[in-house]
């Protein structure tokens, strides 16, 4: 599979301090190439007699979190991580390029749902994780049976336990998975999204039209729990640099935070994306729209990671909602919920009309 070169005056292009690359990795062409373009960049490679990742991090958590953070792995995707499952409400079926994010995120949504230190993991065998995808056509529940939005077809989710636009300029998944769908006379679409801005590599790529690329944004204030991602207006730039290029495109408004001056931020941030859209050539656009919620587990190693970070997780405001597997998180009360919704969906119609929205949750 090729891989488009990087551009190197793109902004935000995240390098690890070190990589890992696992014995059964150096056995897939893919994970070589990672190794390779990693090498090429300055990042020191440390090549494992084995498949465990060892890395001495210490019992300092705040140092083995850093260290963690600074550390890319390149591991083989197992039979049970190809084996696709629902996510609802993005898509029919979760396809993982990666597990982790090297973003630092004070809400981080893998928060919790991870086991062990935050490495960053990304998968060599590449082209098997493809090799699998062909058998869950027309197989989904979310979209594919769905009134409002069959026409999307079966939809993959390429960024549900990772960024994968971060991890591009190193791993090239991203492209070679886009150029895949583009090839595929199939009624089929993949999704990712993104806070990253790097999107150099995929604007010269045959998707399709079967690629639907998502900017997830937050007001600037707001935006001080993303640390190491691109700025909100490069992202919202790197978005119509993709709709300028044909592809579907959409809005992940994420994690919706009912913080004092809500309404006016929320208000501005859909101002800023209509501005950086205006006069795009007919765009094909989604929003979705998910509030801030957390479980105890989550919310127990977000302190960890962040301690003296000022986002609420206190109960205020706060519900307790039980999921369909039985565990517990906390989401905004109905009627926090209730003015949220209606706020959103009436500024996105007077300023976006064209949009569609696709969920709130």
């Amino acid at each position: 599979m090729s891989v488009a070169a990087p551009d190197p005056a793109s902004p935000r292009i995240w390098l690890p301090r070190r990589l890992l690359l696992t014995r059964s990795a150096r056995e897939w062409a893919h994970g070589r190439g990672i190794a390779e373009r990693a090498a090429a960049r300055g990042v020191e490679v440390r090549e494992l007699p084995g498949d465990r990742l060892a890395l001495d991090l210490g019992d300092d958590p705040k140092r083995a979190y850093a260290e963690a953070k600074a550390t890319l792995a390149v591991v083989v995707a197992p039979p049970s991580k190809r084996k696709l499952q629902p996510i609802a409400p993005s898509a029919d079926w979760r396809v993982d390029l990666a597990e982790g994010c090297p973003a630092h995120c004070g809400y981080c949504y893998l928060a919790g749902s991870l086991k062990g230190p935050p490495i960053t993991r990304v998968y060599a065998n590449l082209e098997e994780i493809i090799a699998g995808l062909p058998a869950y056509l027309g197989q989904g529940t979310i979209t594919s049976r769905s009134r409002t939005r069959q026409h999307e077809g079966t939809t993959f989710e390429a960024s549900c336990y990772t960024d994968p636009l971060a991890l591009e300029p190193l791993t090239g998944s991203l492209s070679a998975l886009i150029a895949w769908f583009g090839q595929w006379q199939a009624d089929a679409q993949l999704r990712f999204t993104t806070k990253f801005a790097d999107v150099a590599p995929l604007l010269p790529l045959d998707h399709g039209g079967r690629t639907r690329m998502r900017a997830s944004i937050n007001p600037r204030g707001f935006a001080r729990f993303e640390g190491g991602t691109s700025p909100v207006a490069a992202r919202l730039a790197a978005l119509r640099r993709m709709a300028d290029a044909g592809y579907p495109i959409g809005l992940t408004i994420a994690p919706i935070i009912a913080a004092e001056g809500w309404e006016t931020a929320y208000g501005e941030l859909i101002e800023q994306a209509a501005t950086a859209l205006a006069g795009a050539d007919d765009p094909d656009l989604t929003v979705e729209l998910i509030t801030h919620r957390f479980n105890p587990g989550s919310k127990m190693v977000l302190e960890s990671w962040y301690p003296g970070s000022d986002l609420d997780m206190t109960d205020l405001n706060r519900t307790t909602k039980r999921t369909k597997f039985g565990s517990e998180k906390q989401v905004y009360d109905a009627d926090t919920m209730r003015r949220l919704r209606t706020f959103f969906e009436g500024r996105i119609a007077e300023r976006l009309p064209a949009a569609r929205i696709l969920y709130w949750t």
